[in-house]
């Protein structure tokens, strides 16, 4: 493939897989770009962020555009600077955190379908071997993804989801974020408008505040999946500022 082009490099969010990035990866990879698709552990944004930048640090070399979804845009904005030559960051109905944000921080009084009192009325939660104190997995259960997760997918596809979802420990979602890599690094953003995990309110703020190159897609939480095509013209985009 051209060395004049920048690796893809994506990274999923919660209850999701590096499946969820395959309608991305097949035209990408098409036009000659090399697109990676590394697990994220959602275990600790410290940890999963520092297991993307030592991906990045032995598994590229040359110029990077970093894409994180959902929890992924918290995990890139924490490892874009921590390893690899990251030239550019595109988020997919993301999380884009400050300095000290966390995830659970963000959504709280925005009416997300996660900001609820009682999180075992849209999650199902279990202990998994090895957790710290007080850290249990969450699931989505079937009616948050029917719902509010992917609700624009067909039906078969959202009964997927439910089966193969891989869950994220609550100890991810209340972690402070480090240093922002969107500070010194250029960022695109796509926001779902249907949102109803993040919602667009959100999404908008984070977004501008990250001085993004913004593009807004009729789409649930998982517009990269329901709209592959908006997702690919952002990083083209990403990719094309790299030169």
């Amino acid at each position: 493939m051209p060395d004049s082009k920048p690796t893809i490099v994506l990274v999923h969010g919660a209850w999701a897989d590096a499946s969820s990035w395959n309608a991305v990866i097949t035209p990408l990879q098409a036009e000659g770009y090399t697109v990676l698709a590394p697990p994220n552990e959602l275990r600790s944004l410290d940890g999963d962020a520092a297991y993307i930048a030592s991906f990045l640090a032995q598994r590229t070399s040359g110029p990077v555009v970093l894409v994180g979804h959902s929890y992924g845009g918290a995990v890139i904005t924490n490892a874009g600077l921590g390893g690899g030559d990251v030239r550019a960051l595109v988020y997919i109905d993301a999380f884009i955190p400050d300095e000290g944000e966390t995830v659970v921080g963000l959504l709280a009084g925005t009416g997300a379908t996660l900001d609820v009192p009682d999180p075992t009325t849209v999650l199902d939660v279990a202990g998994y071997p090895g957790a710290p104190e007080g850290a249990a997995e969450a699931f989505l259960k079937p009616d948050t993804v029917h719902n509010a997760f992917a609700q624009d997918l067909p039906e078969a596809d959202r009964w997927l989801i439910v089966a193969t979802q891989r869950p994220a420990s609550f100890v991810a979602n209340v972690t402070p974020s480090g240093t922002p890599a969107w500070k010194t690094i250029p960022s695109w953003a796509v926001l779902g408008t249907e949102d109803r995990v993040i919602p667009i309110a959100l999404q908008r703020r984070m977004a501008e505040r990250a001085g993004a190159t913004v593009t807004e897609v009729d789409a649930s939480h998982v517009s990269m999946v329901s709209h592959p095509d908006v997702t690919i013209d952002a990083i083209r985009a990403a990719a094309a500022s790299v030169g």
